[in-house]
């Protein structure tokens, strides 16, 4: 096999394969040879090219997210890093195990105005769970000074010994560092930094290893809930007649059906989900903003919670953000291993947990249900809004609003469903969706930049067929994400295009004027036509209702190209309809 001759790139390439990170995602450069030379010649790697490294972050943010492990990125020195930014602080909010391993200049080369140098230590220093700097190689005994006034030989010998101890004590420092590295990404699940220096020559190979790295494990240690924490929580609970649980981003199949069901025979508990929460119940409440939207001021106080239960990671719904900071429950508990935002300022436990393993030893203490009403009450309002929400459908014209209630009913079952930011993850928020469908969207930041990248990575990731709705801002900022090789024949893109960020058309603000259309909406009028040429998509569009139901009957039929369904709305309208919607249902 060959091996770069470089150590230090060695040792990175054979802890990564100790550590079983699998799929590796390579941005071309010359800095970073020694590790592309590894990587792509070690048959145990699955490498994928891509150019643009903010494209090649979200990439690997997807792969990571569906295979639950770490996947690393490889890309040169200089500003390469720097675009990998947006993805690593989507990691690290959305918990997701990434692994930079970053190459750099030797030290003497970096602040004396050589090219393609930046300062590269601990570059991510605030959106990181590690950073490992590591340490150049010694590549030759002659530069390490020995003591010239004693003989030629014994000099020689000095330099010799010195040079063989200084090495071991960085081969060593080296392996320490990729080891904790390594070992967060995958503990604490989310992203680590290695920074490489490397000296030239850099294409240089050898057929057999000069180092052998040891793996050092980190088992971690399953954290039990301890009792008196547990007895606490029940007191509060059993006692409490108005309780909610608030479940944010959560991945597909991580929480019982059993203990789901167990939480739904509670009257005195009510469950909020969002699109992203992957969780579903009958009697649960899956959209938030249907039932809060309305509300006046005395509803909103009749909803308060006296404790909150939060788990899953950010919430989408600004209303039932604001409506829980106004409102505060008396207690706020918040479940999770790492930690626990004060979203709704009144947080009064952290328990450092599962959601699972709590439940596995909370419910089964709780043998009486507290006598209660708050479920039925809201059930009621939930039944009123979900008739007034298909009538509104029957009177809307054609606009965001219906072509987000059809295009969501043929996504097929069983399948991933990949969501952009913005408006695209809001108005899918209003509709329930099919609950044998695996949901997700890039909430930690809740960037557009990367969405669409984040879906072909977690496409290539697994064998379901996935379908990536989007906006038209946020699929045009990415469209790079589209140059890549690894994407399938049955990987679908829905661009929803209403000519500009139709979101801000909602907000607040002075519509329709030229200082709003240009710096706010920013409109346009591109189309993804030429780039599904240019990159090898079927194109197919739609700009009436009419035109969207023919083209979707044979949408997901199979094909010998990926396909785009680009559907045209009129920006004029989209803000009016949904604004009127919250009116309606009222």
């Amino acid at each position: 096999m060959t091996y770069p001759k470089i150590p230090l790139a060695q040792t990175v390439i054979q802890l990564c394969k100790a550590k079983d990170i699998k799929h590796i995602v390579i941005s071309p450069g010359s800095r970073s040879a020694p590790l592309t030379i590894g990587f792509t010649n070690d048959p145990f790697f699955k490498c994928y090219s891509i150019v643009d490294e903010r494209c090649a972050a979200f990439f690997a943010l997807g792969i990571a997210q569906q295979t639950k492990e770490p996947t690393a990125l490889v890309c040169t020195s200089g500003s390469a890093l720097l675009n990998y930014y947006p993805a690593v602080s989507e990691a690290f909010y959305s918990d997701i195990p990434l692994v930079v391993l970053s190459a750099d200049r030797p030290k003497h080369l970096i602040g004396i105005g050589d090219g393609q140098t930046i300062n590269q230590k601990n570059v991510y220093e605030n959106h990181i769970l590690y950073s490992a700097n590591l340490k150049l190689d010694i590549k030759d005994e002659k530069n390490i000074p020995g003591n010239e006034e004693l003989p030629i030989m014994k000099s020689l010998e000095n330099k010799l010994e010195r040079f063989l101890g200084l090495q071991k004590d960085i081969q060593e420092f080296n392996e320490q560092e990729i080891n904790t590295a390594i070992n967060f990404a995958k503990i604490k699940k989310g992203p680590v930094h290695v920074n490489i220096p490397f000296d030239e020559p850099l294409y240089e190979t050898i057929e057999e290893l000069s180092v052998n790295p040891k793996p050092i494990s980190n088992l971690k240690k399953e954290t039990s809930i301890e009792d008196v924490v547990l007895k606490e929580c029940y007191d509060n609970w059993v006692s409490a007649s108005k309780k909610m649980i608030l479940v944010g981003v959560n991945a597909p199949n991580t929480i019982d059906k059993a203990l789901v069901n167990e939480l739904a025979k509670d009257d005195s508990v009510i469950v909020f989900t969002e699109t992203t929460s992957n969780i579903h119940h009958n009697s649960f409440f899956p959209s938030i903003d249907q039932i809060i939207a309305p509300l006046s001021e005395d509803e909103q106080k009749q909803l308060q919670p006296e404790i909150l239960l939060t788990f899953g990671g950010l919430i989408v719904s600004k209303k039932i953000k604001a409506l829980l900071r106004k409102y505060k429950p008396k207690q706020h508990w918040h479940i999770d291993e790492k930690r626990a935002n004060d979203t709704f300022f009144c947080l009064s436990k952290h328990i450092e947990a599962k959601p699972e393993a709590f439940f596995k030893s909370f419910l089964p203490l709780i043998r009486h249900y507290k006598k209660s009403d708050y479920k039925r009450i809201w059930s009621k309002v939930k039944q009123r809004r979900l008739k007034r929400h298909e009538q509104y459908l029957t009177e809307i014209p054609f606009s965001d609003f219906s072509v987000f209630n059809i295009i969501l009913k043929k996504v097929p079952n069983h399948s991933i469903l990949q969501i952009s930011n913005s408006s695209a993850i809001r108005y899918t928020q209003l509709f329930n969706l099919n609950k044998t469908l695996e949901v997700y969207c890039n909430r930690g930041t809740s960037g557009i930049d990367g969405s669409t990248s984040t879906a072909i990575g977690s496409a290539v990731a697994t064998r379901k067929q996935t379908t990536f709705i989007t906006g038209d801002l946020s699929f045009f900022y990415d469209s790079n994400a589209l140059w890549n090789n690894y994407i399938s024949n049955d990987f679908r893109i829905i661009v929803v295009n209403n000519q500009g960020g139709g979101i801000f058309r909602i907000l607040p603000g002075h519509k329709n004027t030229e200082n709003f259309d240009m710096y706010f909406e920013t409109n346009h009028q591109l189309t993804a036509e030429h780039l599904c040429n240019m990159f090898n998509f079927e194109y197919v569009k739609a700009t009436n209702e009419e035109e969207m139901i023919v083209e979707l009957k044979t949408f997901y039929s199979s094909s010998t190209k990926p396909k785009l369904l680009e559907i045209f709305t009129p920006k004029r309208i989209n803000d009016e309809v949904l604004l009127n919607y919250f009116e309606f249902i009222r």
